[in-house]
Parts: structure tokens; sequence; C-alpha cells
């Protein structure tokens, strides 16, 4: 890994993207097989971070996964480099006869300076590591009715600490980046205003005691009423499972 590739993954990325794939029926195994055992050191060779890759367990032709830069120039060119390079070129077919749909994808920043992951690249299972993650990953798409920024400042004064009182472990928050998208070969979706927030529980009994207590609390169910006033319809619910190779595990 060049130096500074290196110190990019080291760091929190300022640029992510939220990646959702829709699969052809039965082709998720192959993809995340796949992905793990060639699209990940590969990416990170080039500058780039993988996150984490996950199924989602309300859909077993899900394929999600966050990647992140360490700035919006810094993806042009780590995307180039890689779609552009052997690897890519190598796998791309097999790959892409897994997907029928890879364009759901949003492009975030962090919402505060130190809201972003805070990963390091050591912490990833080496390759040819098979062992699924016990934990779940949580995050929530909220389509806001008004400035990111107020919205920010509602979300840590009054839903902020009712997640974290009923265990969940709050690992990140982000908002739309609104910069145009600099790589066109893979589109996102522009134009619009979200706040999206990442949560993790160590195993799915952590997550059901979490679900639980939330919907037992008076302070939530009276917060849904604030809430509804400030999105656009119902915040978008992904339930994800870390395959064997993900740096984020919940």
């Amino acid at each position: 890994m060049s130096e500074r590739a290196e110190a990019t993954a080291e760091t929190n990325s300022q640029i992510v993207e939220l990646r959702q794939y829709t699969l052809h029926p039965g082709a998720r195994e192959t993809l995340i097989e796949l992905f793990d055992r060639e699209f990940v050191e590969t990416q990170e060779d080039v500058g780039m971070r993988v996150i984490g890759q996950f199924r989602e367990l309300g859909d077993p032709n899900r394929f999600v996964w966050f990647r992140g830069f360490a700035d919006m120039p810094a993806r042009a060119e780590g995307l180039e480099a890689f779609y552009g390079g052997p690897v890519w070129k190598k796998h791309r077919d097999a790959a892409n006869a897994t997907m029928i749909d890879s364009d759901d994808v949003l492009l975030l920043r962090p919402a505060r300076p130190t809201s972003g992951f805070p990963l390091a690249s050591h912490d990833r299972p080496a390759p040819g590591a098979t062992d699924i993650p016990k934990g779940i990953v949580l995050t929530t798409t909220y389509h806001l009715d008004g400035p990111a920024d107020e919205f920010c400042d509602y979300f840590e004064r009054a839903l902020k600490p009712i997640l974290i009182g009923t265990s969940a472990q709050l690992v990140a928050y982000y908002v739309s980046e609104t910069s145009p998208n600099n790589f066109p070969a893979l589109p996102v979706r522009e134009g619009e205003n979200v706040f999206v927030s990442v949560s993790c529980f160590p195993d799915r009994a952590a997550f059901e005691y979490h679900r639980a207590a939330l919907a037992q609390s008076r302070n939530w169910r009276r917060e849904e009423k604030a809430l509804a006033l400030r999105v656009k319809g119902d915040p978008g619910v992904l339930k994800l499972s870390p395959t064997a190779r993900s740096q984020l595990r919940g």
C-alpha cells in the first residue's frame, strides 16, 4: 500500500458512499465471496477505504456497503485507478452478473468533525477469513424537510440520548455531500437532503433488547411526533449483518 493510501485508510473518511445493490435471486453469496477476496485490499491500495460490507437481513437479494475517501478529489482519483485497473477489469463481468441495480448510492459527509467512522485498517480480518460476525449494524436514513445542521442539532439534543439510553452504540452520523458527482460512470442519488445514523450491536439479542426498550420508551414516543415534522416520510432502515471481512462489525 502506498504512503498516501495507508494514511487515507487510517483516518476518518471525509466523504463516504452508502451503496445498496439489488442482486439477482441467489447471487448474494457469490458477490460476497468475490468482494471479500478481490475488492478489499485492491481498493485500499489506490487510496480508498472499504469501511464495511453487509448482508441486508430484511432482503436476501440486497448487498450494502460503505466506501470512504479522504475528500472529493481523492474520490475521483481512487475510482479512476480502481475501475481502470487490472483487478476490476478481470472480475467485473462476474461481479456485474450478480447485480440487477447498483445505482442506489448516497454521497455523504460527516455531520460533525467527530461523527465519522472511527476505524483503522488493521481491524479487518485477514484474507480467507470465513467466520461471520455476530454483530448487527443498523443504518437509519432520514429524508429532511429543513436544513441538515438544524436536524443535526435536534438529533444530538433529543434523539441521541434516547438511542444511547436504550443500549445502541452510535458509531457515526452523516449528512448529504452536495458536491457534484465527480465520477459520472458511477451514478449517485444527487439532489437529496438526508441524515444517516449508524448504530452497532454486539449480537441479535442486544439489537432486540434495544428495539424493545425503544418501543417502551415514553421519551421516544414523544419524539416520534416531533421527528415526523422534520422529515419527509418514514425513515429508511437497514438491518445489516457484516460479512466475514467487514471492518465495521457491530
